[in-house]
């Protein structure tokens, strides 16, 4: 109870800031960019979201019995691909929620600076329409890909995971700090203290 406690409040915290910060500056570079520009800039705000979305059901469905074969021969990530699999609901979560739901967030924010934009630029043009129109498309293409997404996850989680591990292994070696920390020693030290008492 602790523990989810914890982590509501955290990632609540997080998603908070990393929302204002993420569409103050997407609104900053939008503004000041053409509009051709900025619609490339919405696509790739909307599939990040995707892409999150795809690692978040990927994680939650992969096996990790097969990582553990792949650990014990030495290969690269598949340590990390064991705590992935280990860590699913955390990281599901922060895959699926909070970055999924930022980039909603800062996909609308997106979409409001292209309007103005193109409001200033076309004099003549309808915005209630123009609105409707752009809303419409950013949700089409963030519902139809992440509903992809989900069908390339379901058949290929354990291709995905592994991928994911292998960058995060090459980003832990390179950076030398572990970046899903092992949480097995407080569980031993918890259980220890339990039997003590």
């Amino acid at each position: 109870m602790k523990y989810n406690l914890k982590w509501v409040i955290s990632i609540t915290f997080w998603t908070f800031f990393l929302s204002v910060a993420i569409s103050f500056f997407a609104e900053a570079i939008i503004l000041n960019t053409f509009v051709v520009s900025a619609f490339a800039i919405l696509l790739f705000i909307i599939s990040i979201g995707v892409f999150s979305d795809m690692i978040g059901v990927a994680i939650t469905v992969a096996s990790e019995k097969p990582f553990h074969a792949m650990a014990s021969n030495k290969i690269p990530g598949a340590r990390y691909a064991i705590k992935l699999t280990k860590n699913a609901d955390v990281l599901a979560s922060f895959c699926n929620d909070v970055i999924g739901d930022i980039c909603g967030i800062v996909s609308g924010v997106a979409v409001a600076s292209i309007i103005m934009q193109l409001g200033n630029v076309i004099t003549n043009i309808n915005r209630a329409i123009l609105t409707i129109a752009l809303t419409g498309f950013t949700a089409a293409l963030t519902v139809g890909g992440k509903a992809l997404g989900k069908r390339i996850a379901f058949n290929s989680s354990q291709f995905i995971v592994f991928k994911v591990a292998k960058c995060l292994d090459s980003i832990s070696h390179r950076l030398k700090i572990d970046l899903i920390p092992n949480n097995n020693k407080k569980k031993k030290s918890s259980c220890k203290k339990k039997k003590e008492r």
